[in-house]
């Protein structure tokens, strides 16, 4: 089998009925670029938190509002970019899950950024008044 790599991108309404779509569009792309299943899975699943996320904070959940998604190979690595218009978000304002705490004294939720950083092997967040949020991620590509 050989493995395309070119860049592929989608746009859907922020919605939750929209991540089922995200998911088999990342889950197509990457595996069109060579990455094993593991790698797959991490991705699938940092980007449905993500995406989550967008709809949930930054859109506070309406469905009117637009993310973008794009997927592009690299010899190396397989790199993913999210961009939404809703509200700013600032990666530092989270806090840190206490991951290390009993079941019953940790808050429900609040996990989300915890596995994109476990999940990928980088993760960036950035803001512009013009071009709204942005986040990218990366795998590394292992064969």
């Amino acid at each position: 089998i050989i493995a395309t790599r070119k860049n592929e991108s989608l746009t859907v309404a922020s919605s939750v009925d929209r991540l089922g779509k995200i998911s088999e569009f990342v889950e197509r792309a990457a595996r069109a670029s060579g990455l094993n299943e593991d790698q797959v899975y991490d991705i699938q699943m940092a980007v449905d938190e993500a995406c989550t996320n967008v709809i949930k904070h930054a859109y506070q959940g309406r469905d009117d509002g637009k993310i973008a998604i794009g997927c592009e190979p690299t010899a190396t690595e397989f790199v993913i970019t999210i961009r939404d218009w809703g509200k700013h978000f600032d990666p530092k304002k989270v806090a840190k899950p206490k991951t290390g705490d009993p079941l019953h004294r940790r808050k429900i939720g609040g996990l989300g950024l915890f596995f994109m950083y476990k999940m990928m092997d980088r993760v960036k967040f950035s803001f512009s008044p013009d071009q709204g949020n942005l986040l990218v991620m990366s795998k590394k590509i292992k064969k």
